[in-house]
């Protein structure tokens, strides 16, 4: 039987402290004697572990400390700020500090990112072009040490990031090294840059005859839609740089009117949109017409397999691949997207109260997307009828006709425009405060790149989307983009489900399985009849 304590209330102060004092001894000792005792049992335990399993759990530990050393690096490259360049670095959003560099050697001091135009070391009538930005972008920035060293590569960044001068710059330098200095044009061009619409190849061609002009370089423009007259004479008066869509540069040089068999630098840019439009064929083809010993530069929105595929046919076993951003699919944080759920019969009117809305006391730009050609021409002579001064631009149009459309828009004479997709990807148009997607797309990528058209150079726009149950299959997707933005998710848009597809090739439908290249071949399983059997 323990002994029976006094009851502190009947203690002198003395007394009642030097009991509680020995309680909490006395509770301390029993506390680590029992943490002993448990120390000990765990140390037996791993004692009695068979080699395999404590190996394991070592590995386990292992990994454990280099994921949280991993996420402590990752947390203060994210925290790094990008320099911020005083010129037009378009949709600039917070993914634009993530950085990712692959590729043999990528890490090399030599490869490191440039803070200034100078420490390119780049002739100053090359640089010429540069001198209204203070500093060279993220991707022109990562960029230009691989390329300069003549190393094949790969820019993963989006619209509006200075990707064209990220390649453009290079090819000029190319050039003059080629020439050996010399302002004397040889007989065949020296670069090629693959665009997949004409308007991209166009606006590509503005930037690099702006670009080469102090240093004599020449370029020419080569897309369909337009007479070859011209070009033809470009080609013959001698160039250094072919820009081109597919269609129309196979056309010429199956007529042996281009010829590319020194074009030493050759790139693609939105090689996605590219192969997605099924233009494959006519790249491999283009390519095959370029010098063996060739540079490589690919630069695309997203990812895909199709263009990975290209990559490794076409580059180095270990090019550099530089990410700005994200490989993910994401929007401008900088662009309000509203979605609005309703029937097609519907649309018409809403996107009149839209236009009420938006535009007509403002006289802003808004840019309405549509996607069948005979949809935008239907769109386009409701709006006129009743009283919108509106162009459009889409495949059925002459390329004159685009060309004065987009040249309307852009200079504010006609502010609304209705146009398909061809206007979704790489067009520079400033100022744009709305975007309205009559039709949703195809594809969620689509309806990234058609929204970026607006909130460029670091301003605000609106994206207002019209879905309807045609569209029910992308849901999903087009949920995830929102909430990755932190938008609004409307209800309508959930009751469609939150199911991602797997993704589809315009051409050839759904790939349900990936099997690569190396998986070993099906085997023929015969089975014999059972009245055989023994």
């Amino acid at each position: 039987m323990g002994r029976k304590l006094k009851d502190p209330s009947t203690l002198s102060d003395p007394e009642a402290q030097e009991a509680t004092n020995h309680r909490e001894a006395k509770a301390e000792k029993k506390k680590k004697k029992h943490k002993n005792k448990h120390r000990d049992e765990e140390e037996e335990e791993d004692d009695q572990l068979s080699p395999p399993k404590r190996k394991l759990e070592e590995e386990n530990s292992d990994s454990k400390k280099k994921k949280k050393k991993h996420k402590k690096s990752k947390e203060s490259v994210n925290n790094e700020e990008e320099p911020k360049r005083n010129g037009e670095v378009e949709e600039s959003n917070s993914t634009d500090a993530v950085v990712m560099v692959t590729g043999k050697d990528a890490d090399e001091a030599k490869y490191k990112p440039l803070d200034s135009f100078a420490e390119s070391k780049l002739p100053s009538e090359v640089l010429q072009c540069c001198v209204n930005f203070q500093r060279p972008s993220p991707i022109q920035s990562r960029a230009w040490p691989f390329l300069l060293d003549g190393r094949d590569f790969i820019g993963i960044a989006k619209t509006g990031s200075g990707k064209t001068l990220a390649f453009g710059i290079p090819a000029i330098n190319q050039v003059l090294n080629k020439r050996n200095g010399k302002f004397s044009r040889g007989r065949y061009p020296l670069c090629l840059v693959l665009a997949p619409t004409r308007e991209l190849a166009q606006q590509i061609s503005d930037v690099l005859v702006e670009a080469g002009k102090s240093c004599g370089v020449e370029s020419v423009c080569l897309y369909g839609g337009t007479s070859k007259g011209p070009q033809i004479s470009s080609l013959k008066s001698g160039v250094d740089i072919v820009i081109g869509t597919p269609g129309r540069l196979k056309d010429l040089i199956e007529m042996g009117l281009c010829c590319l068999k020194e074009v030493s630098f050759a790139v693609l840019d939105e090689a996605d949109r590219m192969l997605d439009m099924g233009f494959e064929p006519e790249v491999r083809y283009i390519l095959g017409q370029t010098c063996s010993a060739r540079q490589m530069v690919m630069f695309s929105a997203t990812w895909p397999p199709s263009v990975h595929q290209l990559a490794q046919e076409f580059m180095d076993p270990n090019p550099v691949k530089v990410v700005v951003g994200s490989e993910d699919l994401a929007a401008n944080h900088d662009v309000l997207q509203i979605v609005e759920v309703l029937d097609d019969r519907s649309r018409d009117g809403r996107l009149v109260a839209l236009l009420e809305k938006y535009h007509k006391s403002k006289g802003n730009r808004v840019l309405v997307f549509v996607l069948y050609k005979m949809e935008a021409t239907r769109v386009e002579n409701m709006l006129q009828r009743g009283g919108w001064k509106v162009c459009s631009i889409h495949g059925d149009k002459a390329q004159n006709q685009r060309t004065q459309a987009l040249s309307l828009f852009k200079q504010g004479s006609c502010p609304l425009m209705i146009a398909t997709d061809v206007a979704a990807r790489g067009l520079d148009i400033p100022d744009v405060e709305v975007v309205i997607n009559y039709s949703f797309p195809l594809t969620t990528e689509d309806y990234v790149h058609r929204i970026g058209r607006t909130g460029r150079a670091g301003k605000k726009g609106v994206a207002h989307t019209f879905f309807t149950h045609h569209n029910k299959g992308l849901a999903g997707e087009l949920v995830n983009v929102l909430k990755e933005a932190g938008q609004n998710v409307p209800a309508d848009l959930l009751k469609f489900g939150t199911h991602v597809k797997k993704k589809e090739s315009k051409l050839y439908g759904a790939h349900f399985r990936e099997i690569s290249a190396d998986a070993p071949k099906a085997k023929k399983i015969t089975f014999a009849d059972s009245d055989d059997e023994d």
